[in-house]
């Protein structure tokens, strides 16, 4: 008789766990409390679903375990996943090592992987909010719903985080976690705008412009990175604001004092652009310092970075390190992800929990969070095909 896995979650990790379950030969039972799976992976990367990335490395996975977390990844990486999709009739496109659907399209993948589990014979219940995993004297499972109870001898736990906008998104999988005695790192929202003092958001508000975002703990520089910046009525945001935004609510978190600076010209020296505006002014002497800088950066930037007149090396200072203190993150519904989780240490390598045998965490609700551009796809992907595989008793 074929072994019985449930799945809880529906999403990227779910699916493929169910995927590689079925592959196994169990016999496999999702649960999604939304009324149709993956309505999160149709969001991602703006519908188009940046499916992972060739640029791989220790350092894209964060959480308290990343050395684990790159490990579990290496085991069904970016080669394999991208095989596992052509293997279902998905053509991919590179765009500089961040893959997407050729179609640009999420709804592609998502399809893919709902053919391919009808295919393997998974059912599918929807609708279904799990209210606890029971187990039972053999060794067994009870997973209850509002309505139903299902009996497996394994349960894969999938069903992500608080993050996105996305109806159904929830914190069920830090309920079930504490339920069966794991410890759970609060979800915390990441790849997420930040929330800034100030009174001059409405001036710079839609404004984008290709910059270097700094972060400050205690006046301690932690980290940078560089592209294009956003900058909204309540803050900053962005690719690079996203990179560290994790860091920022980690911070905030502790009560330390959090500061961005913001480079808007990262390719001068604050000595070269002093120089270089020196030059200018000898060039059109008519000009004010603000119109100095039209140009060289947004004109409605112009009046934030230069509230009064400066002397060049002033000037150049604000352009190069211009100072916001950060107070918060937006909300977990504006976040792509969420950091937190079971703590990989309570896990072992194939996911499966060290307290109940039988029990598997994946996706989100592992502790392990990636940086944009795909990352977290493929730990949905690996950590999915991981406990999936093994679950039924098979092998990645």
């Amino acid at each position: 008789m074929a072994k019985q896995i449930v799945i809880i979650g529906g999403g990227a990790s779910g699916l493929t766990a169910a995927i590689f379950a079925a592959r196994a030969g169990a016999s496999v039972t999702l649960l999604e409390r939304n009324e149709r799976p993956g309505r999160k992976l149709l969001a991602t990367g703006n519908g188009r679903c940046n499916l992972t990335n060739l640029n791989q490395s220790r350092l894209c996975y964060r959480g308290e375990d990343p050395d684990r977390a790159f490990q579990i990844i290496s085991r069904f990486n970016v080669q394999r996943t991208i095989g596992f999709f052509s293997d279902l009739g998905l053509y991919t496109r590179n765009r500089e090592g961040w893959i997407y659907p050729y179609t640009g399209q999420a709804s592609s993948v998502l399809q893919l992987l709902l053919m391919e589990a009808a295919a393997r014979k998974v059912k599918i219940k929807t609708r279904e909010t799990v209210k606890e995993i029971r187990r039972q004297g053999d060794g067994s499972f009870l997973t209850l719903t509002e309505g139903w109870q299902y009996p497996s001898q394994a349960v894969v736990i999938a069903c992500g985080s608080p993050a996105s906008a996305v109806e159904g998104a929830s914190g069920t999988a830090e309920n079930l976690a504490k339920s069966l005695g794991h410890r759970f790192l609060p979800f915390r929202p990441a790849l997420v705008p930040l929330l800034c003092r100030g009174g001059w958001f409405s001036k710079w508000a839609g404004i984008r412009a290709l910059g270097t975002a700094s972060l400050y703990v205690e006046e301690e520089r932690f980290d940078s990175e560089t592209g294009e910046l956003q900058l909204t009525d309540s803050g900053i945001s962005g690719i690079p604001v996203f990179q560290l935004s994790r860091y920022a609510a980690e911070a905030l978190s502790r009560g330390q004092k959090t500061e961005m600076y913001l480079d808007f010209l990262p390719d001068y020296s604050w000595e070269a652009l002093t120089e270089y505006l020196s030059v200018r002014k000898k060039q059109c002497p008519y000009k004010s310092g603000r119109d100095l800088l039209i140009g060289l950066i947004p004109e409605r930037l112009i009046p934030v970075l230069l509230p009064r007149d400066m002397d060049f090396r002033q000037m150049a200072g604000s352009i190069k390190a211009f100072p916001v203190e950060i107070k918060g993150t937006a909300s977990l519904k504006q976040a792509q992800v969420c950091s937190g989780g079971v703590p990989l240490r309570e896990l072992t390598e194939n996911l499966e929990s060290c307290l109940v045998k039988g029990v598997y965490f994946t996706g989100e609700a592992a502790d392990v969070d990636g940086a944009c551009g795909g990352y977290n796809l493929q730990w949905a992907w690996s950590s999915g095909a991981a406990a999936g595989a093994h679950a039924a008793g098979g092998t990645l």
